[in-house]
């Protein structure tokens, strides 16, 4: 099954077009990592993400959103490349329906824009009315005071779901929400997760920063009066977005290694960095692995309506029975791998930096990367937290372990990492973040590079043999003991799923 609303986009690359069509007439060499990272070329990743731009580029949105025609060309262009390699992979398209939602919102309070940002799945509406500030963190039923019924509650971000957090102050009678942050950092929104939720009703909903949400808290503390005046537009739309899943025909069936990127970007740009790199990043990884044999089956999932939720892996992973599930023995998922001030983050599998281990494997593909930049590379890292908040999350529930490399978002860089990966302290590490400039000048090719043959080392170590990993034990993500220094940076790509901080 295909898409094909923009044909004249999909032509497929002389690269692809170049393998040989049948893996049967031939007998392939077993994968080696060091050939594979070998034939890893820079112009090949330029030169694709370039593809993805221009699929954003050519639609008046200049976006590649899910369902949109920019991400429906990405979805085809992925179809297409994995297909022209001929029978070395199985390849399919996995379609599924969720709820888009787009919109504006807009606050002023005493005649002050507060330069709000909107969180999907907030229903449209116009207040003006009183701003009521709420206790703690707004997740318990007890810190809406009675006051606010047909008034604004004015919550801070942290422990609970900000869709908690509306459903929350609606049950309480307010009309309206606004969340501020917890951190410094940007204009700031997320999601409320879904249309609906069993606490109480959704509310209109906005986000504002730290500094200005706390401001407004430390007034009304004084005892101030201040007037909100909210305006909420809302779109919602059911829209039918695909995974693109391909897995090779060689290898065991029964023992898979499941790489993950999302295809999707935001409304505000092409999302080239987010999270085209981690796209084409696969995407090169596996045309070039087609030139090899595995022993192992390799399976390339790349995932829709990431920025709305995590909503392709959630589906995909559900799709699967427990039986497909046991044969997974890893899922490594790349999210950011090519940002401009960038770090080499490998998230924390054992949980060793940030206190939050996944199955049992994880650590070990935590320290197959370590061992992989410091030995093979040369080059510095840092530990990433492991938080469940990328595409590996849904594998890390369902007991699958999981891990993988990021670069860094909206995150400041520290002076301790400017000396290990040089670049800029005090500034973020992609500047453009969810933003029109996200485009492949966004691109730090360096990173992009040294990252792509990470992917090429894991894949080529794991083909050949799941030795350095122990048996399946489905196990949940688990809190434990902290050692040493926390020494990475909250990862908040996923600020439109980001349900707890």
């Amino acid at each position: 099954m295909k898409i094909r609303s923009l044909v004249s986009l999909f032509a497929l690359s002389p690269l692809a077009s170049a393998i040989p069509t049948s893996i049967e007439s031939r007998a392939l060499p077993l994968v080696q990592s060091n050939l594979l990272r070998r034939v890893l070329l820079r112009s090949n990743l330029l030169a694709k993400s370039k593809t993805l731009e221009g699929f954003a580029y050519a639609t008046p949105e200049r976006n590649r959103v899910f369902g949109s025609p920019g991400h429906n060309a990405t979805v085809n262009y992925l179809y297409d490349q994995i297909a022209a390699l001929g029978d070395y992979y199985d390849v399919e398209l996995q379609p599924f329906v969720e709820l888009y939602t787009d919109g504006t919102a807009t606050l002023k309070v005493d005649g002050v824009d507060q330069e709000a940002g909107l969180f999907t799945y907030s229903p449209s509406g116009k207040f003006t009315q009183p701003l009521v500030s709420v206790s703690n963190f707004g997740c318990e039923a007890a810190d809406y005071p009675s006051t606010l019924t047909g008034k604004i509650a004015l919550i801070s971000r942290g422990s609970c779901e900000f869709g908690l957090k509306s459903a929350r102050a609606g049950a309480a009678g307010a009309v309206a929400a606004v969340i501020y942050d917890n951190v410094d950092g940007p204009a700031f929104a997320g999601t409320l997760g879904a249309a609906v939720r069993p606490e109480g009703p959704l509310i209109p909903t906005a986000g504002i920063t730290l500094a200005r949400g706390t401001a407004l808290k430390n007034q009304l503390t004084g005892n101030a009066t201040l007037t909100g005046d909210l305006d909420i537009v809302s779109i919602r739309e059911n829209r039918t977005t695909y995974n693109v899943i391909a897995q090779t025909k060689g290898g065991d069936p029964n023992n898979v290694l499941v790489l993950t990127a999302h295809t999707d970007s935001v409304d505000e740009g092409p999302g080239i960095n987010d999270n085209g790199s981690g796209t084409i990043g696969l995407l090169e990884v596996a045309i070039q692995l087609a030139k090899y044999s595995v022993n192992n089956a390799i399976r390339f999932v790349w995932v829709s309506a990431e920025e709305f939720g995590l909503l392709g892996s959630t589906f995909y992973v559900a799709s699967l029975s427990d039986a497909e599930k046991a044969k997974i023995r890893l899922n490594l998922n790349f999210d950011m791998i090519a940002s401009p001030n960038y770090k080499y983050g490998i998230y924390d599998g054992d949980g060793g930096a940030f206190g939050m281990a996944g199955a049992p494997g994880s650590g070990e593909a935590e320290k197959l990367f370590q061992d992989y930049f410091t030995n093979d590379a040369g080059l510095k890292w840092v530990p990433e937290e492991f938080s469940g908040r990328s595409d590996y999350a849904p594998f890390a529930d369902a007991g699958i372990p999981a891990g993988g490399l990021f670069t860094g978002a909206e995150g400041i860089k520290t002076p301790e990492e400017q000396a290990l990966f040089g670049g800029q302290a005090g500034v973020a590490y992609d500047v453009n973040y969810h933003q029109a400039g996200d485009n492949v000048n966004n691109l730090n090719m360096d990173a992009f590079i040294q990252n792509n043959k990470a992917i090429a080392h894991a894949v080529a170590t794991y083909g050949r043999s799941f030795e350095s990993l122990p048996p399946r034990t489905p196990t949940k993500m688990v809190k434990r003991e902290q050692r040493g220094r926390k020494t990475g940076h909250r990862h908040r790509h996923l600020d439109r799923f980001l349900l707890v901080e």
